[in-house]
Parts: C-alpha cells; structure tokens; sequence
C-alpha cells in the first residue's frame, strides 16, 4: 500500500498544480474520483494487469469512462496507462485530496467583544488575520458583557487580547517593575 501512495503522489501532485493553474480543481476531483472507481472494478482491475499493450489499456479505460473525462483527463489516463500505473488511481485521488484540503486550509479565529461587532469590523479583523495567518479564516465572534471595551482574538494556542482591562493589566504590571 505504501508502494502505491509513493507511486501516486508524483501524480496528484501534477494533476493537482495543472488543476490549480487552470481554475479546475473541482473537475479534476470530479475525473479522478470517476477514474478510480473504475479502476477499483474487478474486472477493470485485471484487464489493467494484463499483457497488452499500454496503449490499448488506455484507450479501452478511456472508453470505459466515456464523457466523465476531458481531452486532459484523458491524458493524464493515457501517461499513467504508459507506465502502467493505472491501478495506483485510488492512491492518486487520495493524494490529490490531500493536496486539496492542504491548499484550501482555513484557521477557525474566535474574537471575543464587548458589544455585537459591525459586518465591516468583522471583515477587517478576518483581512488582518489572513494576512497575518498566511491563510484563509473563518471568523467566529461572540460577546461578552464582562469586556469593558475592545476585542480579545484568538487562534491554535495564540490569544491577542486588546480587550481594555488586558490593556490595564500589561499597564499595571509595567508600572510595578
């Protein structure tokens, strides 16, 4: 199993960037996803181990998948039928996935206020987080009355607290060194 995932990844991973570069990503999920059911087929399966040629696995493998693939779908099928690597297309897609989901990552950032925050102070707070974070945020906010003023933020194991009494307390103990 280990042998396919290595085998797979070169593989997700153009199929990925070229996905990417072209604004496609769900297609190539789509393709991928079709292409290793097929492949997942008994019948399929040993038709992929047998002797002929890799050209003829193709085409046969392209024709079996008909219109779930486009003219680089189809491809991309005809180069993994060349190095007769057909059978790795599960471990493809889950490779591909992976890709995916590392690429489309989001932090979830809690921000804590006094008061109901404003769609347009929302939206700058997730503007600097994304930009701080180097990633994209989903912003879930909540209030608490204790708060006098300002907001505390707070992602993975870091707390941003601009809250007022934060702000007192760093004053305080300033003051006392």
């Amino acid at each position: 199993m280990s042998e396919l995932t290595t085998v797979a990844r070169p593989y997700a991973k153009a199929a990925f960037d070229f996905a990417l570069e072209q604004g496609q990503l769900d297609k190539w999920q789509e393709m991928l996803q079709f292409s290793a059911l097929v492949a997942e087929n008994d019948e399929v399966t040993d038709f992929i181990s047998s002797s002929l040629a890799p050209s003829k696995i193709a085409e046969m493998f392209i024709a079996i998948c008909a219109e779930q693939l486009d003219q680089y779908g189809q491809n991309f099928i005809r180069i993994m039928a060349e190095n007769k690597r057909l059978s790795a297309l599960p471990s493809v897609l889950n490779a591909f996935l992976e890709f995916r989901s590392d690429y489309e990552s989001t932090k979830e950032v809690e921000v804590v206020s006094a008061t109901e925050l404003s769609e347009a102070q929302k939206t700058k707070i997730a503007t600097a987080m994304e930009k701080r974070l180097d990633c994209k945020v989903r912003l879930v906010s909540r209030v608490d009355s204790s708060l006098l003023a300002g907001v505390i933020i707070r992602y993975d194991d870091t707390v941003i607290d601009g809250s007022s009494r934060g702000q007192l307390n760093r004053l305080a103990t300033e003051l006392c060194l």
